[in-house]
């Protein structure tokens, strides 16, 4: 990862090539790991292989996440966390927006008390509850950033109008939607978040679907450019803008490392424009 560009976050300069944390916890997303011992082993070599920004969520285990990168990486050196709120959990795979701000509030505290922290690296509103006021929960993630809670503030699955919302209220480190080569419906916000120098950080970075398959168009680009599709996928992302933080996650030592090597994937311009040019 050493050639791997980097990027400022609330003031805190990261490699733009980071982990998701989401699937060392249990299957649905729900309790602990299969293997304890090799998520363990993911993050710590995660960080080995020169990944210093682990993005999490109070929501994603719940608690288990959190509680594996603290086992694994406290105290955190380099590394900077980030973490999310706004969800609520019933159960494997389910998922319901919360977001009062008395909620958001205890799972910020939930999340320093978890990872160890004064104060969190980042932390996201994981989704804008439409059932409560959008600027009574931007006004309190103001309150975390002014009261030294958290260090910046992001925002997940939103629009360019949400955004510009919350920009009102409270200041915008990153935003973080679904996009990778398959799926640009993002394509809009990314392009605001380059201009206006915020991160975009790209859940769901490698493409599957039909475009992945064995014999696909990106099998066979990825072919031409020497690299697994994984790889390509997540080449094609830090290529395509400045401002992009992909965080491919998984629970295998082995996919970790692939992934990681991603960071040294030179694509040239007949690539990159096969790629631009792909649909779904």
């Amino acid at each position: 990862m050493t050639t791997s560009t980097t990027i400022t976050v609330g003031g805190q300069t990261v490699n733009r090539l980071g982990f998701g944390a989401m699937r060392i916890t249990g299957p649905g997303i729900w309790g602990p790991p299969r293997d304890h011992d090799e998520a363990i082993a993911v993050l710590r070599r995660a960080v080995e292989l020169g990944v210093d920004f682990i993005d999490t969520a109070d929501s994603y285990g719940p608690a288990i996440s959190e509680e594996l990168i603290a086992e694994a990486l406290h105290p955190y050196g380099h590394v900077r966390v980030g973490t999310k709120a706004g969800l609520l959990r019933t159960g494997p795979d389910a998922w319901f927006p919360c977001g009062r701000p008395e909620y958001l509030r205890q799972e910020c505290e939930l999340s320093l008390r978890r990872l160890g922290q004064e104060s969190l690296d980042l932390f996201q509103l994981h989704r804008i509850d439409p059932s409560v006021s959008p600027d009574d929960q931007f006004g309190l993630l103001a309150d975390l950033l002014e009261e030294g809670k958290v260090r910046a503030v992001g925002l997940s699955e939103v629009s360019v109008e949400q955004i510009e919302a919350a920009r009102a209220v409270v200041p915008i480190s990153t935003v973080q939607n679904l996009y990778n080569v398959a799926n640009r419906q993002s394509e809009a916000v990314l392009d605001y978040c380059e201009s206006n120098g915020i991160g975009f950080i790209p859940w769901f970075p490698v493409a599957a679907g039909s475009l992945a398959r064995p014999g696909g168009d990106l099998d066979q680009l990825a072919t031409q450019a020497g690299c697994t599709v994984a790889q390509l996928s997540l080449a094609w992302l830090l290529a395509r803008s400045p401002v992009m933080m992909p965080i491919p996650g998984t629970s295998s030592v082995a996919h970790v490392e692939e992934n990681c090597a991603a960071s040294s994937v030179e694509l040239d311009a007949a690539v990159v424009s096969a790629l631009n040019g792909l649909t779904a």
